[in-house]
């Protein structure tokens, strides 16, 4: 199958339009194997789903990247590679900024931190970056305060987090770039770590250091690798979200009228979420033998979970390949499953919220969009810049 169907995920062209691609895989090799990137990938919705909640079976103890695989991932990931129980009683301690509650305390602050962001954007004109002079500032503020990042070193701790994501075209290697990138992030929060330690605060980086798992309190590897996953995803996630929603709506007309109605924007983000992923997939170890429609997938392989692919499955959202604010979106795989849901899922989500409805009471509707440009990387779908051009209300 292989010969006749090839799944790339570090191909550009997959990054710009991955779609055609994952119906393809869905319908005539459900259960797919790539003999040289040595992976295999399943695609269908209840597929993904089943095996998303097995963590017995598909086991996060390798990480969550294929270009990262290791039996070590768990010290220098933290508890994204980790299975339960372990992951359990570490997600638990994270899990206290993010309950439904803190979350929506958060609020006020973020519409004001989106506010002041857009002030500026529309200082220029009408005309700016959707991405780097707007979206991606509002997460990587809000991350920062909840972590404890002065706002002094917010912006370079944002190009590193950007940087470590870089990925070549075709080859499962990490460039030099990101690598330094993610160095130099692992050594800033190291020596955040350490300040704290020293002058306690009211944020995360000093929670986690008074925190105790069985009674054992967490070493600087530890809190410095939960800063690393916080910190990139923090800003990435939203960002990206942010950017194919404007995007989406900009070149689906129709649809932009109806997320521009009062009452819409939530439906504008979910579907979102569903038609254009942000987090495209992840990856799981195979445990113990298992079949998939007829073919044995052994134990000790690869497997890959494409959320993005099971998004678009007809069996579950009919005509997938339309843009459809009305469509029932609550099935949607976008923050994953199991006990591996995406841990921010939530804030994500309002930041998303509140930022568009932000722009939809400062701009008219019909606003445009320039070339888009693509990040690389084959676990995230978006952009790193969006020219556009507003008209202030």
């Amino acid at each position: 199958m292989s010969d006749v169907l090839i799944y790339n995920p570090y191909d550009y062209a997959m990054h710009e339009n991955p779609y055609p691609t994952y119906e393809l895989l869905r319908e005539k090799a459900p259960i797919y194997r790539n003999d040289e990137l040595d992976f295999w990938a399943l695609t269908r919705h209840a597929d993904v789903y089943a095996a998303g909640r097995d963590f017995t079976t598909y086991s996060n103890s390798h990480g969550v990247n294929l270009e990262l695989w290791s039996p070590d991932m768990a010290r220098r990931s933290s508890f994204i590679a980790m299975d339960p129980p372990d992951h359990t009683r570490f997600r638990a301690l994270i899990s206290r900024a993010f309950t439904p509650r803190r979350v929506a305390e958060l609020e006020p602050r973020i519409r004001q931190i989106t506010r002041g962001h857009l002030d500026a954007a529309l200082a220029a004109g009408g005309d700016f970056d959707f991405i780097t002079d707007l979206a991606q500032n509002i997460p990587a503020d809000v991350i920062s305060e909840l972590v404890g990042v002065p706002a002094a070193d917010r912006a370079q701790v944002l190009r590193w987090s950007n940087e470590s994501l870089n990925r070549e075209e075709g080859t499962s290697g990490i460039p030099g770039s990101s690598v330094a990138a993610t160095i130099q992030l692992m050594t800033y929060y190291g020596q955040l770590i350490a300040d704290r330690r020293a002058h306690p605060g009211d944020d995360m980086v000093s929670a986690l250091i008074a925190a105790e798992i069985d009674g054992q309190r967490l070493s600087d590897k530890d809190i410095g690798a939960v800063l690393l996953l916080l910190g990139v995803a923090g800003n990435e996630s939203t960002t990206k979200i942010l950017g194919n929603a404007w995007y989406q709506a900009a070149v689906h007309p129709g649809q932009r009228r109806i997320a521009f109605q009062p009452g819409r924007i939530g439906d504008w983000v979910e579907e979102t979420l569903r038609y254009d992923s942000s987090g495209q997939m992840t990856a799981r170890l195979v445990t113990s033998d298992v079949e998939w429609h007829d073919t044995v997938v052994p134990a000790g392989s690869r497997l890959l979970l494409i959320f993005a692919a099971a998004n678009h499955d007809p069996r579950v959202f009919p005509n997938p390949e339309m843009f459809d604010l009305d469509r029932d979106t609550s099935r949607t795989l976008a923050f994953g499953t199991g006990p591996h849901f995406c841990l921010g899922a939530s804030l994500a989500r309002l930041e998303a919220r509140i930022v568009l409805e932000e722009l939809v009471a400062a701009v008219h509707e019909d606003y445009g969009v320039g070339t888009p440009v693509r990040v690389h990387h084959p676990n995230i779908h978006g952009l790193s810049s969006l020219p556009t051009t507003v008209k202030a209300r």
